[in-house]
């Protein structure tokens, strides 16, 4: 077993030297033109550092990808950031990870160095077009890799933190080694696989097809933005670049279910079709299963904490409209805990906090010792010896074939007029009428609303037609107060339907 994941490259430039690794719009690297860039752009990492966070402002592109290697062989960890930021988050994130160093293009070197001023990092400007013909391992491997070991970090990835303060999940390198290790197998994927990347680099689904294709010799499509604005240009793309693995948020499937893109038109050769991030609605599901009847669907879960995800479903049996789609099984050397209230196994179909120990588990939250001691908590199962477990904050429970029902947040379990609510619940209500595109149920507790906000081409389907249906199926303490129709859900920049924008709409 590796202790750093830049050994994938390693073996696979080895393996594949002349075979296509990864494509953006402007760029084409091969396995051995990855690796000896990547090798190039170590060299301009200072050989004393170790373990440091080094942060890359780059777009998604190839280059990026080089950034995040070299960064590896130097034997220390990548931080990717968000170019569409605005300043303001950029600063609070630096602030926080006061990173040695930034990776950046020639023409942003000035925007960096307005919000990291006060940490004050070296800002490199690699020139990555600096590439030779020579043949792999021309460039040597630098000594630097050997003292890394499998508990180092790997990446850092900032989220959204409840206090409005972004916050650094600190990954390791056996967590993803464990991850892909298990996805390799669970998926069978081989040099011969051809994938599709949606996520942003910052997002940690990214890892997965970056990762994928390190291992297995896979080639890796980074998809142009644009195909995104328009749904049409997505199934083109696919189509064009012959994308056989693709692994995205359900919101851009919705899309492209609600515009009925699939029907009668070429379609690409899909044959695993992977989501995660938010709740699929078994009716965009079923649509998208109708059009690639042979394709692998599956359902995976997981917070960024754990290193992408912690349970899978493979679609294997057929789901009514407003039935919930599994979030499965653990993965491979991953225990799922759900825990009630008083902090023991929950029993039956008792609803209860998923919890998970394993190798997944993140390092903990960058510089905030206090946060991660909250979230990575000693297992109350265990009092024998010191043993981590996440509380994801999700609550679930079993379904009668022992698979796990994601219901939705602790935090988003209200209380409305005396009941205690699952936003969750209502949402999937929601989703399974007809007419009902795309929905969102979100809380303002400052107006005691429950707020849906729905697309629908459906003309007649108007609040009074929604509320009537509702109540066939919801109690009345549960049909929504407030609806909104739009003609798009908003999106974040992961690409998940935006509820802080909608709550703020309110």
């Amino acid at each position: 077993m590796f202790s750093s994941c830049v050994c994938y490259l390693e073996e696979t430039a080895a393996k594949f030297p002349d075979k296509l690794a990864v494509v953006d719009e402007h760029q084409r690297y091969t396995f051995r033109e990855l690796r000896e860039r990547a090798l190039r752009l170590s060299g301009l990492i200072p050989a004393e550092w170790t373990n440091q966070p080094i942060a890359v402002y780059l777009p998604k592109s190839a280059d990026a990808i080089v950034a995040f290697m070299g960064i590896l062989y130097s034997g220390n960890f990548y931080v990717p950031l968000d170019p569409k930021s605005p300043a303001e988050r950029l600063a609070k994130v630096v602030q926080n990870l006061s990173p040695r160093a930034v990776i950046t293009g020639a023409g942003q070197v000035g925007f960096v160095g307005k919000f990291s001023a006060a940490a004050k990092p070296r800002i490199i400007v690699p020139n990555l077009d600096d590439a030779s013909d020579s043949k792999t391992g021309s460039v040597p491997l630098p000594d630097r890799i050997k003292r890394v070991i499998d508990t180092d970090p790997i990446y850092c990835i900032y989220t959204s933190g409840s206090t409005g303060e972004p916050k650094g999940v600190l990954i390791p390198h056996r967590g993803v080694i464990d991850y892909i290790e298990w996805a390799t197998s669970c998926y069978g994927i081989t040099e011969n696989e051809v994938i599709g990347n949606q996520s942003p680099f910052f997002f940690d689904n990214s890892t997965l097809d970056i990762y994928l294709m390190l291992k297995t010799g896979a080639t890796l499509f980074l998809l142009p933005e644009i195909v995104f604005a328009f749904p049409v240009k997505l199934i083109d793309y696919l189509c064009a670049n012959c994308i056989t693995f693709i692994f995205w948020v359900p919101s851009v499937m919705i899309q492209v279910t609600n515009l009925n893109l699939l029907e009668g038109r070429q379609l690409p050769p899909l044959g695993k079709v992977l989501f995660a991030g938010e709740v699929m609605p078994c009716k965009t599901l079923n649509y998208w299963r109708k059009h690639f009847p042979k394709a692998l669907f599956s359902n995976l879960y997981g917070p960024t904490e754990i290193t992408v995800d912690c349970t899978y479903y493979n679609v294997d049996r057929e789901f009514g409209e407003s039935d919930s789609l599994p979030i499965g099984i653990p993965c491979r050397n991953t225990d799922i805990l759900v825990l009630n209230g008083e902090n023991l196994l929950v029993k039956g179909d008792e609803i209860g906090e998923l919890c998970v120990r394993g190798s997944s588990l993140a390092l903990g939250y960058w510089n905030d010792r206090a946060k991660t001691d909250s979230a990575f908590a000693q297992n109350p199962l265990n009092p024998h010896y010191p043993e981590k477990i996440y509380h994801t904050g999700d609550l679930v429970k079993y379904n009668e074939q022992g698979e796990l029902l994601f219901l939705g947040r602790k935090d988003s379990q209200i209380k409305h007029a005396g009941y205690r609510i699952e936003l969750g619940e209502i949402e999937t209500a929601v989703s399974g009428l007809k007419g009902i595109d795309h929905a969102c149920v979100v809380y303002q507790a400052e107006k005691a609303a429950i707020a849906l906000f729905y697309v629908s081409g459906d003309l007649a389907l108007d609040e009074t037609t929604i509320r009537k249906a509702l109540s066939e199926v919801l109690p009345k303490y549960m049909i929504p107060t407030v609806f909104r129709k739009l003609e798009t859900l908003p999106l974040n920049a992961n690409g998940k339907v935006d509820r802080l924008a909608l709550r703020k709409s309110l």
